[in-house]
């Protein structure tokens, strides 16, 4: 996902949400709390439903994107671009790689 997408929507609703690189930290606190409703969908509707009932993965994916969003927040805020995640992300698969 490009990051000016996640821009444009922050500049959207500039008056009605906090600006993006305002208390950054509360940007991790919101991705954590949507983490949350993750394990939640999980957690009542069981690992099997997640994978197999329509319903429950739909709001399991859903809760997923909401995940991506902040996280594409959180990069946003830090100045994080997607080429430099992709590097770093890269040499910690290579490292992960060769490490046992």
């Amino acid at each position: 996902m490009k990051c000016w997408i996640c821009k444009s929507l922050q500049d959207k609703y500039k008056d009605k949400w906090e600006n993006y690189r305002a208390k950054r930290a509360n940007k991790l606190l919101w991705m954590i709390g949507e983490i949350g409703e993750v394990i939640d969908v999980i957690k009542k509707n069981g690992d099997l439903a997640a994978c197999e009932d329509v319903e429950t993965r739909k709001h399991l994916v859903e809760e997923m994107a909401d995940v991506l969003m902040y996280y594409n927040n959180v990069m946003l805020c830090y100045d994080i671009s997607a080429d430099e995640l992709k590097q770093a992300y890269t040499e910690k698969f290579e490292k992960n790689m060769t490490r046992w």
